[in-house]
């Protein structure tokens, strides 16, 4: 019996999940939340930044129908695209926003990084908002169609010819006949910007899910700052 006590005794008191260190436990299952919320930083800066770039060439594109610069400088082009929100509100915007972002993931220090998470939801909010509006006006010149050369009974002119109307609605859509034989110039006008519009309300779309799911990311990181490496001396 007194062989098998002192046999017995060392294991109940040595393992550090009994007692012996609590922290070890504590640490295995409570894992580092600054690091979740700094990869989500990362990602969605990259992916921002990716976007941004695809909405500036698409309304770059948008503004060179045929790939001619005359009609931009004849201010024939759809007014849509000449508010060139794929520059500024989804290209500058977003980009600067990424920026910030990639920057705050690399913070440390609990006051700081409440502070900067602080910061990264006032920019989430300023970027949703931007790129949302930015798909508003894709969306917007993509039901209005685009503006073109196009016969009237009075002869060519330039106008929105499948603009919807109060007996017609935006059904050039879904009709394919009507991509080819209503504008006379730009060649190809419609379908150009049936594309371009699609391909930057999409990005502008995405940047808006990344920047709202971005904003509660940062929130959390604000409540919950750094997790347990937050008590460390």
């Amino acid at each position: 019996m007194t062989s098998a006590m002192r046999w017995r005794q060392p294991a109940s008191s040595s393992g550090p999940l009994h007692g012996g260190h609590p922290s070890v436990v504590t640490h295995a299952l409570h894992p580092d939340r600054r690091m979740c919320v700094s990869r989500c930083l990362r990602c969605v800066g990259v992916a921002l930044a990716a976007l941004a770039m695809v909405c500036v060439v698409a309304n770059f594109l948008l503004l060179m129908p045929e790939l001619n610069i005359h009609f931009l400088l004849e201010g024939h082009v759809t007014r849509e695209a000449s508010w060139a929100t794929g520059f500024w509100s989804s290209g500058l915007m977003i980009m600067l926003g990424a920026r910030a972002f990639l920057q705050s993931s690399q913070t440390t220090g609990c006051c700081a990084f409440r502070t900067q998470m602080l910061r990264q939801a006032l920019y989430s909010c300023a970027c949703l908002l931007s790129s949302a509006f930015c798909c508003l006006v894709s969306m917007t010149g993509l039901v209005q169609g685009p503006l073109c050369l196009y016969n009237t009974t009075s002869g060519p002119a330039w106008g929105v010819p499948l603009k919807p109307t109060a007996d017609r609605d935006a059904g050039y859509l879904y009709n394919s006949s009507m991509w080819w034989g209503t504008c006379l110039k730009p060649r190809g006008v419609v379908q150009w910007n049936l594309v371009l519009f699609s391909v930057l309300a999409s990005a502008s779309g995405l940047q808006a899910l990344l920047c709202a799911a971005n904003l509660v990311n940062t929130l959390l990181g604000v409540i919950m700052g750094r997790g347990p490496s937050d008590h460390k001396v």
